[in-house]
């Protein structure tokens, strides 16, 4: 198996073209990750006191434009 050490020193070692490709392949991967535990929590209803409190706030006019 590949440890940290060994990646971090791969990464490292790349020329900025594959640098690049790694960090765009990367980015995507963690991306996809987080879309997908958000996708899990919000089917399971882990979500869903999160998204009451906001509408709560929304009733009684506690939030402000972004």
């Amino acid at each position: 198996m590949t440890s940290v050490a060994e990646i971090e020193d791969a990464v490292s070692r790349l020329p900025p073209e594959d640098l690049a490709a790694f960090r765009a392949w990367f980015e995507a991967f963690e991306a996809e990750r987080f879309d997908r535990r958000i996708t899990e929590d919000a089917a399971s209803g882990k979500l869903d006191r999160l998204a009451e409190e906001a509408l709560a706030d929304l009733r009684r006019g506690d939030v402000r434009e972004l």
